[in-house]
């Protein structure tokens, strides 16, 4: 069967279901969708509609209960979990709500990380995370710990971290949940930027109708399934 290069995730019927004790919560039921290489897409929905579940499926951080998620062609179900940490590490970016940095590194350092398992060496990887980390403004803070940036440069921080690797995928989980409205703004235009620059696909999970507004296409869902689609 031919692949199809012009699509960058897709996923089928994805169904996922939680059990705590006796109780059985069914998180996303039959969810099917289509990202575009190059898109820059936003999810959205009420709390517990399914949107960080969904982004933990198609970001290969977790595997559903029944349904395939595609990246770039390949059928994620059929990869071990050995392959599955190799391809989240060489084609998929992350960017959280609360920037996961690690507190003892400083800026340098967290951005230079995923490109450890890499086996790339010192020197290379210093050059790299010093050049994305001038592409978000940072260089000028490339060598100050999480505690002394604002919280929209630590994003920013984490914004490199992950395009440092030239991933084909950026995954966002409220990545703008943590700053105040301007600087939302800001940290939007250097995705809308990277997304023109470089064609990365971009996935954001979002409750801010601003950030929404940005993208190309906003995925609506609702418990568990997708309500509707609408572009600009």
């Amino acid at each position: 069967m031919k692949i199809d290069d012009t699509v960058s995730i897709e996923a089928r019927d994805l169904v996922k279901v939680y059990r705590t004790g006796g109780v059985r919560f069914e998180a996303l039921r039959g969810v099917s969708l289509r990202i575009e290489r190059g898109e820059l897409v936003s999810i959205l929905g009420p709390s517990g509609s399914g949107k960080s579940t969904l982004l933990n499926m198609i970001g290969l951080l977790d595997r559903p209960s029944s349904g395939k998620v595609l990246i770039e062609g390949r059928d994620t179900s059929r990869i071990d979990e050995d392959s599955l940490a190799t391809l989240r590490n060489r084609r998929i970016g992350f960017v959280f709500q609360a920037f996961n940095l690690i507190h003892r590194l400083n800026s340098l350092e967290n951005v230079e990380l995923p490109l450890v398992p890499q086996g790339i060496d010192t020197e290379r990887r210093r050059s790299t995370a010093a050049q994305i980390l001038e592409m978000v403004g940072l260089s000028s803070k490339a060598f100050n710990k999480p505690d002394e940036l604002s919280g929209g440069e630590q994003q920013r921080v984490a914004i490199a971290r992950a395009l440092v690797t030239n991933p084909a995928i950026v995954l966002g989980d409220e990545p703008t949940g943590n700053v105040d409205s301007k600087t939302a703004m800001q940290l939007m235009e250097i995705v809308r930027d990277i997304n023109k620059r470089f064609g990365t696909t971009f996935v954001l999970v979002t409750h801010n109708p601003d950030v929404a507004a940005i993208t190309h296409r906003r995925i609506i869902l609702r418990d568990g399934q997708v309500e509707r689609e609408e572009r600009n």
